[in-house]
């Protein structure tokens, strides 16, 4: 399951109530017994530690690209693998009737359960009466985002110094094969030290925000009137707008959400806070500097709407 952070408390919560065909365990458990066998040692550590799977960051390549990544609304890709590699079926002739039901799923099993799934994501989300949004989640992954984009940074300082030192003491000339062409490397320019205080500043009122409306939520949420209601639902709903500039990104404006969007040469592959971190990844130190800026704004906004809906909520 992939999709907005907004959202990951809600499908785990669904993913408790779906059972496994084959195990006979919920999904979720399956789920986590999967990232705990095959995860790395972060993705381990969190599925013993932490309540809720962490749910993917959507890219692009489907239907939802539009909803998110344009217009700022809460999207989820959810579907069920695992078991195979089907890397040679898709997209090819064997991408058949005939091929699903001799490999894929002989019993229509898993079909059955994403029915299950899908249908109670779609069921609960309709029939709730206030918007089951969880802002905690989506703080934690924001903060995940936000240390990453520093750590690519003081990685690339270190590489790059490490790069020149190869270059000026001849190391690349001494090992290169002498009957083969090589070229020795451009040294890199100095990466400089960008200011990410503001984005951290503004992570750090997100989480306060997110902590605040989940209490008041706890607290209060099955306690509202029903034009109570409609006031937060009204107030949630901004909240996933918050997250898009009209502006958009750099060379890119139709792509206006702030904390995803499919990377400029990835394809389909996401990118997470995109504007500063493909900033980075291009070496391109103003622009940087100045999508830090902005995206802090963004989550700043965000915050606020988030504030907004707790603010109703009480």
């Amino acid at each position: 399951m992939s999709g907005s952070h907004t959202i990951e408390k809600f499908m785990n919560e669904v993913a408790r109530d779906v059972i496994d065909p084959e195990k006979k365990i919920t999904v979720h458990e399956r789920a986590r017994a999967q990232q705990i066998l095959t995860g790395s040692t972060e993705a381990r550590r969190e599925a013993r530690e932490r309540t809720d799977l962490r749910i993917g960051a959507l890219g692009s390549g489907s239907d939802y690209t539009v909803f998110l990544d344009h217009l700022g609304i809460a999207s989820l890709n959810l579907g069920y693998g695992g078991e195979g590699d089907t890397g040679g079926v898709y997209h090819s002739i064997y991408d058949s009737f005939d091929h699903y039901t001799r490999f894929g799923d002989p019993n229509f099993a898993y079909g059955v359960v994403l029915a299950q799934t899908g249908g109670r994501a779609v069921l609960r989300f309709a029939d709730a009466e206030v918007l089951p949004y969880a802002f905690s989640n989506f703080a934690d992954s924001v903060g995940n985002y936000v240390r990453e984009v520093v750590k690519l940074t003081d990685d690339m300082r270190e590489d790059s110094k490490e790069k020149n030192r190869r270059i000026a003491d001849k190391t690349f000339i001494a090992v290169f094969d002498p009957t083969e062409t090589y070229v020795v490397p451009t040294p890199d320019d100095a990466v400089p030290f960008l200011n990410f205080a503001p984005l951290q500043n503004a992570f750090a009122r997100l989480q306060e925000s997110s902590r605040k409306y989940d209490a008041a939520y706890r607290i209060n949420g099955g306690k509202l009137t029903a034009p109570s209601q409609q006031a937060v639902n009204r107030a949630l709903m901004e909240t996933e707008r918050a997250m898009v500039r009209e502006q958009g990104l750099p060379r890119r404006p139709w792509f206006k959400h702030q904390i995803y969007a499919p990377g400029f040469y990835t394809g389909y592959g996401v990118k997470t806070l995109p504007a500063i971190r493909e900033a980075i990844e291009q070496r391109n130190w103003t622009e940087a500097e100045q999508q830090i800026g902005l995206v802090s704004d963004t989550i700043n906004q965000i915050a606020a709407a988030i504030d907004r809906a707790s603010a109703q909520l009480k």
